[in-house]
């Protein structure tokens, strides 16, 4: 089964125009829903309440958030809880290589590999 993500508000912009550009094109679109656009899950979500609603729904968190989310992640996985993972995306990447690297790990076999993991990516 391929990965599901979720997209933090923080990447919403440019980063969904491009996946949506890469699920019109492609034969294995990416399972992709983002902070905001959920009843459950409006904008300006608490990030706590953000990481329960992955969590909840098994789908690893997209964001570009480098300074608050890993340590709510810590905080979460304190307390018991677990997430399929979160991928940060450092601050200089391009954009066309944060899709591809999301095609290649939503495929990759594993679902559980990046289970409670920080990954900076691409």
């Amino acid at each position: 089964m391929a990965l599901r993500y979720l997209l933090d508000e923080n990447a919403r912009g440019v980063l969904w125009h491009a996946i949506v550009r890469h699920n019109a094109s492609s034969a294995e679109p990416l399972d992709v829903v983002c902070v905001g656009d959920l009843d459950e899950l409006p904008l300006a979500s608490p990030d706590p309440d953000i990481l329960r609603w992955a969590e909840r729904e098994g789908r690893v968190l997209v964001s570009f958030d480098q300074r608050t989310m890993p340590a709510y992640l810590i905080d979460l996985l304190q307390a018991g809880g677990h997430l399929q993972g979160m991928f940060v995306i450092r601050r200089r990447s391009r954009i066309r290589d944060v899709v591809a690297w999301l095609a290649l790990a939503a495929r990759s076999g594993d679902d559980d590999q990046w289970r409670d993991q920080v990954l900076y990516i691409p």
